[in-house]
């Protein structure tokens, strides 16, 4: 009996395409090329299998072109054995750090507006800094200001701005 032209389209869907497979391996090769970067200590997080590791660790020594690249390979190839919750916490892992690296910068962003606030000559926002901070110096503040704007009056190197950004960070970090 001849199969319909619906059924043969749902067999086809059943299954996945080659070149998503091979997505799929690249996607884990890179995945296993990440991994060669992090640290014993951070792998043992992951509950990666030892042959996993022990493949890890030896393309850590590897210098070759060629022999790196067919390492690789195994790699990908062990990781495509390696549980999915295994590979779904590796992602995780990967994604968290991305996170995390993205809140840094954010952070070191708004270090940076406050210090630039401050050092307005026009209008030093010294005050509204206190109000959200409350355990900010005022007078130090001030002080700290005032000889940041002489610095840079005189062309010197900016020492002042620098201890200034230095506090502002501790300020928010302790709040």
């Amino acid at each position: 009996m001849a199969k319909s032209h619906t059924d043969k389209k749902i067999d086809q869907d059943a299954l996945i395409s080659k070149s998503q497979l091979k997505r799929e391996m690249h996607h884990l090769q890179e995945l296993g090329k990440a991994l060669i970067d992090l640290k014993a200590m951070e792998i043992e997080k992951l509950s990666i299998s030892e042959i996993l590791i022990t493949a890890l660790n030896e393309a850590k020594r590897i210098k070759h072109r060629e022999g790196l690249r067919r390492q690789m390979q195994y790699i990908g190839k062990l990781m495509r054995k390696e549980p999915t919750e295994t590979i779904e916490n590796i992602e995780a892992y990967f994604e968290k750090l991305r996170n995390q690296h993205q809140n840094n910068t954010q952070h070191f962003h708004l270090i940076e507006q406050w210090r630039d606030r401050l050092l307005n000559k026009e209008n030093s926002e010294i005050e509204a800094l206190v109000a959200q901070y409350p355990n900010g110096d005022r007078q130090w503040l001030r002080q700290i200001v005032r000889q940041s704007w002489h610095e840079a009056d005189q062309k010197k190197p900016p020492a002042s701005a620098r201890k200034l950004f230095i506090y502002i960070r501790e300020l928010i970090h302790s709040d």
